[in-house]
């Protein structure tokens, strides 16, 4: 990739060729004490991490892996709130760069909805993971990671990563940007929109009612709210309806036994 221009707090954009995980990269950076707003860039990884020990892959060049640093003014409740703000920031991003206004699938995939009109989530166009540092009570650093898929063509001429222990396929359900714009995306341009919306989401975040704000945007293009749902949980599982996103970014789901506020789980749309 080529450099990338400084984007609000995010002045130190480090590009990698292949890596384990960005996500893994710039948390050891967190505990090192770099300041906020690193951004490290990836064109492959062997080891892309995502919710609950899930891996994420793709075959190198195919998609955006970015992973930045946030060391936002919350307490480790609110910790869920950087990642709400990192996916309303991809909905814009998508926008403005390709034309395609995806939805969000609470609390951390960037979906495209079926054309049949059953409402169903289709496609996968993206998986976000936040990974918080907690000390006591307070938050000193929150990790974004997103991996997007961009294309299902990238470029003939890269050769199969060093790290990988065979032939990398695309993920199955997967969608891809390119697909849906028709035309090109320039992965430098993407990621420089996604990180312009996020900067302005962050200041946002850290202003007074900053938490409302952003839980606004978020249930605006959540496609979760509404729908009857399965929440499988550590414990069990929960069936009803989603209704709300909490303040600090917690999805409520109407049982028939009464609400359940779910702090992590994977969500199953039924219908």
């Amino acid at each position: 990739m080529a450099p990338v221009r400084e984007f609000g707090r995010f002045a130190d954009i480090r590009h990698l060729e292949e890596t384990g995980s960005t996500n893994a990269e710039v948390l050891a950076l967190a505990r090192a004490g770099v300041p906020e707003g690193v951004v490290v860039v990836a064109d492959f990884q062997s080891a892309g991490r995502g919710r609950r020990g899930r891996t994420w892959t793709a075959p190198p060049g195919s998609g955006l892996l970015a992973s930045v640093l946030l060391r936002p003014r919350l307490g480790p409740a609110q910790a869920p709130l950087a990642g709400l703000a990192a996916a309303v920031a991809a909905v814009e991003a998508c926008a403005e760069v390709a034309g395609v206004v995806p939805a969000l699938k609470w609390p951390n995939d960037v979906v495209v909805e079926r054309t049949g009109g059953d409402g169903a989530a289709g496609g996968k166009l993206a998986g976000l993971l936040a990974e918080s540092l907690v000390e006591g009570d307070e938050l000193p650093a929150v990790v974004v990671g997103m991996g997007l898929n961009l294309t299902r063509a990238p470029a003939r001429h890269r050769p199969q990563p060093a790290f990988a222990p065979g032939p990398v396929v695309p993920p199955p359900g997967a969608a891809y940007l390119e697909d849906l714009a028709g035309r090109p995306v320039a992965r430098d341009d993407l990621l420089g929109s996604w990180l312009a919306h996020l900067d302005r989401w962050c200041t946002t975040l850290s202003s007074p009612g900053g938490d409302r704000a952003v839980g606004r945007a978020y249930r605006r293009h959540c496609t979760t709210l509404g729908r009857w749902v399965r929440v499988e949980l550590a414990a069990g599982r929960v069936e009803g309806l989603a209704v709300d996103i909490t303040p600090e970014g917690h999805l409520v789901v109407e049982a028939p036994t009464g609400p359940w506020t779910v702090a992590a789980g994977d969500v199953v749309h039924l219908r």
